[in-house]
């Protein structure tokens, strides 16, 4: 087949070097087993427990409610109660602590930024350690909510559950860095959006069976909304392959006797830098309180945050944007350095057109990542709460599992995970060009 180096791999190409590359192809592998045996796993029950009184305690009201956000992340073990029930939540909770204390501490900042690959290996055994204690404190959450359901119940039974809910939580999470190490893709960011992926046949069944036998203005209700939900997709896809291209102009060299002219090229910056990660890290933290409440479940404090943070409420939407907001600029201070980038330009002998060297290029930079960043967390709330405001107005409640912000998540996973396989296809292709 023949391909041109200078364009970007076709869908044909891709194919062919998943079927043929052998690298790739095993990559491939990897990534799809460990999701199907992690996808096995949710569904190996905890033993013990009165399934059916749990299963009838969950069909409404809020305890319903609740297990059905945790679901989203769990891929419905936490309904089925099986020992994959925390799935990669723990992991996700001890990134967010780990990041927060990377900048709080300096000893952290120090091991991520200057001690290279050591470093970077020191924090992520260290986030090990915090999710494996973070999942013994949602074990034993989960442990006692669920004693009540128990056939036999006592500390036998809540010892029993909370080792299978930590081993289930640290088997994921190895699954996880896994698929990172020798797959395609970032483990965490997969194992979520197959998670949401599986609701996805109950939720359009449900659709389906309402259109059928519900009041026949649903029909043109859910024909609407599924046209917002594509539109939606259109700008996920818009804000997340955003860039704002810095023109960048460098210096006339002379090498020897030849003298080499400016060149021109650009900087780009992406509109929403920390990609889906935000947008995870927000569900995870909304989703906290929710844990909270099943380790004090007579907590009149914790009832009323739950009450007020019910999807939907005055107060998540506000909280929502404001995490997203949060988590934006925080991805984007750890992905972008300014004062790094205007110092690399200056050692390249690059510079921006009408912008000084030094610091005058550093604060331009920073000022233009704010704005993005502004702008992109504005486009990303929006984008998550107008869906779900749509949904509420028409009545049509069967497609809140799969929200905005499950499609935001789909869409950024999706993207991502896109780009790197191109990335894999393109070095086969060089590979290929330098054998022949």
């Amino acid at each position: 087949m023949v391909v041109n180096r200078d364009k970007a791999p076709t869908a044909q190409e891709t194919f062919v070097q998943m079927a043929q590359a052998a690298g790739l192809r095993g990559r491939l592998l990897v990534t799809v087993g460990m999701l199907i045996l992690v996808r096995l796993g949710i569904r190996i029950p905890i033993p013990g427990i009165d399934r059916a009184a749990f299963q009838e305690a969950v069909q409404g009201g809020a305890l319903g409610s609740i297990v059905g956000l945790l679901d989203i992340f769990s891929g419905g073990g936490l309904s089925a109660l099986g020992i994959f029930a925390l799935g990669i939540i723990p992991f996700i909770n001890a990134s967010i602590i780990m990041q927060l204390m990377t900048k709080a501490l300096p000893s952290l900042e120090d091991l991520q930024k200057n001690e290279g690959e050591a470093g970077r290996r020191k924090i992520s055994q260290i986030t090990r350690y915090v999710a494996a204690g973070w999942a013994i404190i949602q074990s034993t959450g989960l442990a006692l909510f669920v004693n009540v359901y128990a056939e036999t119940p006592g500390t036998t039974f809540i010892v029993e559950t909370v080792l299978a809910l930590t081993a289930g939580s640290m088997f994921v999470m190895w699954v996880g860095e896994l698929i990172t190490e020798r797959g395609i893709g970032n483990g965490a960011s997969l194992l979520i959006f197959v998670s949401i992926v599986s609701t996805l046949p109950q939720s359009l069944g449900n659709t389906f069976a309402l259109a059928q036998n519900g009041d026949p203005s649903l029909v043109g209700k859910i024909i609407f909304l599924i046209l917002v939900f594509l539109a939606m997709i259109v700008g996920i896809v818009f804000v997340q392959e955003g860039t704002r291209r810095i023109p960048v102009i460098s210096a006339r060299r002379q090498v020897g006797r030849r003298t080499y002219q400016e060149r021109s090229s650009y900087l780009p910056l992406r509109l929403n830098q920390g990609g889906v990660m935000p947008i995870i890290f927000t569900y995870a933290v909304l989703s906290l309180p929710f844990f909270l409440v099943q380790v004090l479940p007579n907590n009149p404090i914790l009832a009323q945050v739950i009450k007020y943070l019910s999807p939907g409420s005055f107060v998540y939407i506000v909280l929502y944007l404001a995490l997203i907001l949060f988590f934006s600029y925080f991805y984007t201070s750890l992905f972008v350095d300014s004062v790094e980038l205007s110092q690399n330009l200056k050692k390249m002998g690059s510079s921006i057109p009408g912008i000084r060297p030094g610091k005058a290029t550093s604060d331009y930079i920073q000022r233009v990542l704010n704005h993005l960043t502004f702008l992109g967390a504005v486009f990303l709330g929006v984008l998550a709460i107008v869906p779900t405001a749509i949904e509420q107005q028409l009545g049509v409640t069967t497609f809140q599992r799969i929200g905005a912000t499950s499609l935001l998540i789909l869409v950024g996973v999706a993207i991502d995970t896109a780009k790197q396989i191109q990335t894999y296809v393109i070095s086969q292709r060089y590979e290929g060009m330098v054998k022949q």
